[in-house]
Formats: C-alpha cells, structure tokens, sequence
C-alpha cells in the first residue's frame, strides 16, 4: 500500500510542530475538525484585496455594473457550492482530495486529472506570489521611493519564504495562521472601503452601458474559474480531518459559505470602484492589488501593503500545500514538506519571469485561467457524479493498491475528460491574443456556433456539465460493482 499509515502524531493526538503526514490516511483519532473550522482556511484565503480587482476585470467584459453584480453573486456562490460537493468525499475518505479521485479515474489512471491539478495549483500560487510583490514596488514608489531591482527582488524572496514556511510547517499551523489572517486582513480590508467609498462615482457606474448575453456568461465564466473552480482541486484536502460522521451538509455549507461570503461583497464594492474611474481599472489589469492604492492616503499605505501581501500568502499557503500533496500522488516518493519545497522553487521562478520580463499581467491570468479551467471542469464533474452515486465509504486501502476495487484506470473517465476537454477548448477564445500568443489554438469550434459567443467561454460550461451528466449515466454500474451491489438497480 501506497504510504497509507505513516503516523504524522504521537499516540496521544497532538499535533506535530511540523506535518510529516503526505498523501496517507488520516486516523480516526486525528478527526476532531468541526465543520464550522471549514470557515476560516475559506475565509482567508478569499477575503484579499484582489477579490475588489475582480470588478475591474469583470466590466472588461463590456457589461454593466448590474450585470456584473448578478454576475458575481451566482458564479461565485456556485463556484463555492461546488467545492463544497468535493469537500463531502474528503470527510467520507479520509484522503487528499487527488487521492479520492482514484475512485473515478483509477490508482494509476488519477495521474491524468492530477497532472492538470498540480499545474493548476502552481499557477494559481504563482499568480498571487506575483501580485505581492507587484504590490509592493507599486506602494513603494507611491511612499516617494523609487523601488528600482532590489525592492521586487528582496519582495520576491520574502513572500516565497512566507509561502513555502507555513506550508512545509502544515495543516494545523496553517488552520491557525488562516483564523489570525482573517482578521487582520478582514480589518483592513474594511478600512480600505471606508477610506475609498468617497472615490464613487454613481453616476458614472450607472452610465456604463448593458453588455450581450455572451458576455454575461464570458464573464460568469471567468469569475467561477477566478474563485471556487479555482479552489475544487484541493477542497477535500482540508476536510478530511472532519469527523466521520459530520453531515455533508455542514461540509458543504461552511465550504461555500466561507469562501464566497467575502468575494460577493468585494467585487460588488470593486465593480463600484472601477467603473467610477476608468483609469484605474486599466492600471488595475497590469498591477491588481498596488493600482488600489493609488487612491489611499498616504499613512495608510504601509499597513494596507502588509496586510495585503499577508492575504496573498494566505491564498498562496492553500495552494502550495495541496501541490505539494499532488505531486505526490503523481509518484513522486519524497515526504511532503519537500514537496511544498520544490513546488516553492517553481512559485519562485515563475514571479521572477512575470515580475521582470512579462508585459502585462492580465492577460496571461486569464488565458491560464480558461484553459487550465476546460479540463478542470470536466475532472469537477466526473467526481462530483462519483461521489453522489456512492452509498458506502471509501474503501480506503484500495485507493492506494491499483489490483484494488478502484482499478488501475477508469477509462470511462479518462474518455469523458477528454472529450470533454477536446470540445471546451474549442468553445473558449483567448481574448488577450497578443499577451498570451501561445493560447491562440483554442476556439476551432466556435464557427459552429456563432462567433458573437467567442466571448462566452462556454468550454468551461459545457465541460462541466457534459462530464456530470456522462459520468452519472456511464459508470453507475461500475459503482455498483465496485461497492458490492450488481444485482441492485
């Protein structure tokens, strides 16, 4: 068996100063976590700054503020509900959340969806270890300093630092640091909006003009792939040290709940901001977080950069953490704090490439977003439908033993995803051609269907949606035979 019972806590349950435990089992013993715990990794992982550059990015779109509003409030709350749907198998498995995948796609054949993962995670962790040290040479030169190479390189190595400690330290300092980050960064943020309420223009917000149904659901896409999408990849990573026997509905609940609470309400305040000044929200596509504090007081400045490099790392800490276990299930037999470690040197190099040579940061965003989004969805999908078609608990040393009930690949889901895959990718535009040339192959299928949808982005949609629906129908059966009930209709 695959590093299934490696102990990562004395006999009498406390917890390490350092988590020595990868990919294996959690103890019965070790699951004390109370659903409402799901609140604060959440929470402070979605409570930064950048969720008010969301409305920037949003209104790019060409709809308008109510739009985006309604926007905001459906794609950020379902985006949420769905890792909360991935979350139940981590309480019923015990497992990190690419682990439990074994069960739809096969022990060997999980590498599949989990090279997508752990590229999806790298990415996502870089994307916020960027924006903090853009941030930060932003605020500086907004004190009267000129930043020049040493402050974004020292800003480099502080927050990669930051990012790989909790993460090499593990789940209970990060459950920790995560309920400390929530009120600080909460507090801030809060200031933040007092201090800019007068910036709003209402007039001007109402003025800007409806946008197509196209881009409506273009935009609903980006802000489900930018949120809870963004985040289902490792969301039964964090509940697995739930008690057994929580109801799924309190796992789903605090999931959804603490991760979209705060985003709803920051993009709203943010699309607000944005379309009271045009200006800003184009400064606010090169430099997300530093272009905010162009309108703050200068005394506020220095606080409004720590605590936002702090909810950056905050996010970045989830992210790096469950990479690091990913890389893991891959294959990769190292324990996982040297896994969060290399996945740091990665995080690393790929700031220092945005941060020194890259011209823009939104439009690479976005691109990474969407295709990385396509075959995301469509993993989504197939263990969502996995996981509701289950009425047992994971048998858990088959998901390490590919001669186990689980297989060593489910081609029925290997099929699914990429199908599902194939034709998203060709339902999705890259709209920042000349900032991320290497995206131009996608969207061969939109002449099908009308190139006024070339903003939609319906791959992801339709990813999603299509593997849910196949993997329900196609492999209720091997379910069945899985878990012992054949004859059962």
């Amino acid at each position: 068996m695959e590093n299934a019972q490696h102990p990562a806590a004395s006999a009498s349950g406390a917890a390490p100063v350092i988590e020595t435990r990868g990919i294996d089992i959690v103890p019965e013993h070790e699951r004390t976590a109370k659903p409402s715990d799901l609140f604060w990794p959440w929470f402070a992982a979605n409570v930064s700054v950048f969720g008010i550059s969301y409305g920037s990015f949003l209104l790019w779109f060409g709809i308008s503020f109510w739009q985006a509003a309604i926007v905001t409030a459906i794609g950020v709350t379902f985006s949420f509900f769905l890792c909360g749907l991935i979350a139940v198998a981590g309480k019923r498995g015990s497992a990190p959340t690419m682990v439990l995948s074994r069960a739809a796609f096969g022990v060997h054949g999980q590498k599949v969806p989990g090279i997508v993962s752990w590229l999806t995670s790298i990415g996502w962790e870089t994307s916020l270890s960027i924006m903090a040290v853009l941030a930060t040479t932003t605020v500086i030169r907004q004190l009267g300093a000129e930043p020049g190479l040493a402050v974004p390189v020292a800003a480099t190595v502080i927050v990669a630092a930051l990012i790989v400690g909790a993460s090499v330290l593990g789940y209970h300092t990060i459950m920790k640091l995560q309920s400390v980050l929530t009120w600080l960064t909460g507090a801030i943020t809060v200031l933040y909006i007092l201090l800019t309420v007068p910036q709003i223009d209402w007039a001007a917000v109402q003025a800007i003009p409806a946008g197509s149904t196209g881009a409506v659901i273009g935009a609903l896409v980006m802000v489900m792939t930018g949120f809870g999408l963004g985040w289902i990849n490792i969301a039964a990573d964090w509940s697995r040290y739930q008690r057994r026997d929580t109801p799924d509905s309190a796992i789903i609940f605090w999931n959804t709940f603490g991760g979209a609470v705060a985003p709803v309400l920051l993009i709203i305040f943010g699309l607000l901001i944005a379309g009271s000044d045009p200006t800003l929200a184009e400064a606010i596509a090169d430099d997300p977080i530093g272009a905010l504090a162009v309108i703050l007081p200068t005394w506020v400045l220095v606080p409004f950069l720590l605590t936002a490099v702090l909810a950056l790392v905050s996010g970045a800490v989830l992210g790096i953490y469950s990479s690091g276990l990913t890389l893991i299930t891959l294959g990769i037999n190292i324990p996982r704090p040297a896994a969060a470690a290399i996945d740091g040197l990665i995080l690393t190099a790929g700031t220092i490439y945005v941060v020194f040579f890259a011209q823009s940061f939104l439009g690479p965003f976005q691109s990474f977003l969407i295709t990385l989004g396509v075959p995301l969805a469509s993993w989504a999908g197939i263990l969502i439908a996995d996981i509701f078609s289950r009425t047992q608990d994971y048998d858990e040393a088959a998901l390490y033993d590919a001669d186990g009930r689980y297989g060593a690949v489910d081609w029925a889901s290997i099929a699914i995803m990429v199908i599902a895959s194939v034709v998203g990718w060709g339902l999705v535009a890259n709209a920042f051609a000349e900032e991320a040339a290497w995206n131009n192959w996608q969207g061969y299928l939109l002449p099908l269907v009308g190139e006024h949808w070339a903003d939609a982005n319906l791959g992801v949609l339709v990813a999603l949606v299509f593997s849910f629906v196949a993997a329900w129908l196609a492999r209720r059966g091997t379910i069945r035979r899985q878990e012992g009930r054949e004859g059962q209709n």
